[in-house]
Formats: structure tokens, sequence, C-alpha cells
């Protein structure tokens, strides 16, 4: 790419990035508005929509696998990025081009500015766009943020899944798991599946009574109906026995943790209860489960592990993790998250795994969500856990590696997409 093409792009996305400063602005108006200029591109396409606090970029992974080892030609629209902001969208595999982004904006600016459409509003109207101009057999579509009121809830799926649910976004989804069940469940849609997979009984029960309101033809729960059972977690990834209408394998996918037997189910579920041409067998399932990748969660990288997770639930399983794994001690944490997070319950759940936190601040959050790193280190301090303060970058990338034999480095997108950055790890390899 040029100099002149690659600063075209750059200037793209500054007036993207420039649409974040509003903050989150909940309804489908303005998103339904961008893409009647464009035609409706999402109208003619068949989607997968995956919502969830964690798990959902499990799921759209593995649908994304077992769709493309079908020979189909899928799309896969997920948020937010790690190191460039093309990886968003996918086509078998491969980020869209930067000219595309580049016309696109130079083309709809005027359609922006007219509809008042967010960053995250244009940009899913920009997948849309893509992905019906590619030619996509199907597009796997994740919410950015809730479900009922997210912008990506414009489609009519041919399945819809929800993975789990966790006190998160509190501003905007409400502060106990069943206002954020109500939320996630609104991508449930009248006449298709409907696909659950939170472990939790009384949750999953909201989320059930959820889709039935909206019309599910089907509703499937992995935990009732499928559960996972034997599972084994090792450096290779998760196993399990499951059996679904009669059939019984044991699976393996290289997502590593406990929960990804039932993130893989939902995305499994998800394809049989849509029928054909959708459904595959556990059988062609298992030979396509190979082919599932997902940076940014528990990814390897020699002795860095790079996990996103950005809240209480996803520390938790990343903790359990590393213990399930039995990774080399001593264990640094580069962490930072982003203040309007838990970052006290993230710190506490990662303690018992932690020999060391290294605290920083990464170069991309948002000045406005940038946490108060002293504060982290004082707190840690006061809990007795052994911690060192950097709030240079790159220096506390440096002290981790050489403190530690492992070095997770977690907190949010920001710290681990810099880190990638700086260490030459490409997202989108192998």
């Amino acid at each position: 790419m040029g100099e002149r093409r690659l600063s075209e792009y750059r200037a793209a996305l500054d007036y993207l990035f420039e649409r974040t400063t509003g903050g989150s602005r909940f309804g489908l108006e303005r998103t339904a508005a961008m893409l009647a200029a464009l035609g409706d591109p999402h109208d003619g396409l068949r989607i997968l929509h995956v919502a969830g606090t964690n798990g959902k970029g499990s799921a759209c992974a593995t649908l994304e696998a077992v769709l493309r080892h079908r020979g189909l030609r899928v799309g896969k629209y997920t948020s937010p990025h790690l190191v460039d902001f093309r990886e968003r969208f996918l086509v078998d595999g491969r980020a869209v081009d930067e000219e595309y982004v580049v016309e696109f904006i130079r083309r709809w600016t005027p359609d922006v500015e007219r509809t008042g459409a967010t960053f995250f509003e244009a940009t899913t109207a920009m997948a849309f766009d893509w992905f019906a101009r590619a030619g996509v057999d199907v597009a796997i579509i994740e919410t950015g943020l809730g479900g009922r009121l997210d912008s990506t809830n414009v489609v009519r799926p041919v399945s819809a899944g929800v993975t789990s649910i966790g006190i998160d976004h509190v501003e905007y989804l409400g502060s106990t798991r069943e206002s954020i069940a109500f939320e996630k469940a609104g991508i449930f849609k009248a006449g298709a599946p409907a696909v659950i997979g939170e472990p939790d009984a009384d949750v999953a029960a909201m989320l059930t009574a959820h889709a039935r309101e909206h019309g599910a033809s089907v509703i499937a729960d992995v935990w009732r109906d499928a559960p996972p059972s034997r599972v084994t977690v090792t450096e290779k990834g998760t196993a399990f026995d499951v059996t679904i209408d009669g059939e019984s394998l044991r699976l393996q996918t290289p997502l590593a943790g406990a929960h990804q037997a039932s993130n893989t189910l939902v995305a499994l579920m998800m394809l049989r209860a849509a029928g054909s041409p959708w459904s595959v067998t556990l059988a062609e399932a298992a030979g396509a489960l190979a082919g599932v990748r997902l940076p940014g969660r528990f990814h390897r990288e020699g002795r860095f592990i790079f996990d996103v997770a950005h809240n209480p639930d996803g520390a938790a399983v990343l903790a359990a993790t590393v213990k399930a794994v039995g990774e080399p001690r001593p264990v640094a944490a580069l962490l930072t998250v982003l203040t309007d997070k838990d970052w006290r319950g993230v710190m506490g759940v990662l303690a018992p795994v932690v020999d060391v936190f290294v605290l920083t601040s990464a170069p991309t959050a948002p000045a406005s969500r940038a946490w108060n790193v002293n504060e982290a280190f004082e707190y840690a301090k006061s809990r007795g856990w052994e911690a060192v303060l950097e709030p240079d970058f790159d220096r506390a990338i440096s002290t981790a590696s050489s403190l530690a034999a492992t070095v997770l480095v977690t907190g949010s997108f920001h710290t681990v997409g810099d880190a990638m950055a700086r260490l030459q790890v490409d997202p989108l390899a192998g």
C-alpha cells in the first residue's frame, strides 16, 4: 500500500473514530437510515447473530470455522479490533481492503452526517455493505453492546445465540442479570431459532421466557439439551463429551478454558437449530473445530498469553484456565483495565494465579476511560499482592518479561492490542 493510500486510510479512520466521542447512543433508527441509503444490503444476507457478555467471540469463531470447513464463503463482523480496524470485517479470514474503507467514507460521509450515525453504527453499515459486495454465503454478526438496541439488531437471522450473561456495561444495560438478560435476548426474533449457553439455570430460564415472548421457532439450551461432560483443559485446548439428538462424541476445540465447551456448543446448536443447509453432525463438526482461531483469548505467543478479560467473569475464566493448563511460574500479569470496569474485581480473581502484577497504562485507551494506575498500585499493596508500577507501556512489557516465565497480557482490548502491536504479533496470522 503506497504512502498516499496509507495516508487516506488513516484519515478515513480518524473521521470514524471522531464519532466515538459522544459515547454509546442506543437505538436502531440511525443504523436503519444509513442502511437505507446503502440500499439495505443486510436484507440480502443470511445471518447468524450472537450476543453475550463473555463467549460471543468464541462462538463466532467456531461458527466461522465450521462453515468455512464446509466450503462456504463466510463473512464475520466482530468488535473491537486488537491492532488494526480492518480485523472487524473478515471474509474467509481475510481483512477488508484499506481501499474499501477509504472509498466508503469518501462516498457516504454526507449520509453519516445526515443520520448522525455513531462510530459503531457507521461501521456496522460498512460491514453489511462489504459482505454484500463480497458475495458471502453467510455473515456471522457479533453484537457490540447488549442486543435489543445494539445497531446490529436490524437483522432477521437464520439463527441467534446468547452465550452468557454477566454484569458489564451497567451504565447502559442495567445492574442486574435480569435487566442484562432482557437486553441480550433482544436479538431473538419471531420465526428464528434461539440458542442459550448461559449455565445459571435461573438466568437461562429468563432468556428462555424472552425467546418465547419474541416468538422464536425453536428454543435450545446447551445446559438443558446437550450439557458437556468430562471437560479437560490442556495447552492444546479443551476436550469434552457431548450427546445431541442421540449422537455422542468427544470433541476438541483449540480454544482453552472449560467455558469453551459451552461456547462451542452454542455455535453447533445454532447451526443444528437452523436446519438445512446449516445443520452439521457432531462428526462433521469434529473435523472442523481444529480450524477455530480467536486472537486475544488465551492466545499464546512464546512466554506471552494474550487474553482480553476485562471484567471479573472473564478474569475468573482466565485464572481457571491458567491453573488448569499449569503455566510455568512465576506468572506476571501485565495489566491495564478501563476505569469504568470493575478493575478491583479483575485483580481479585487473578491474584491467586499471579505472582506479580505489572500495572501500566495502555497507549490507545481513551483518556476519558483510562484508569488511575497509581490507585491500582496502592490497592494491590493494601491487599498484600506483589506489584510493580510502570506507567510507560514499553518498559512495562520489558519489566514483566524479565520478572516471569509466563506473562499474562490482560485487562482490555487496548492492553492486548497495544502489546501485540509492539511485539509484532499479527492477530490474523495462522
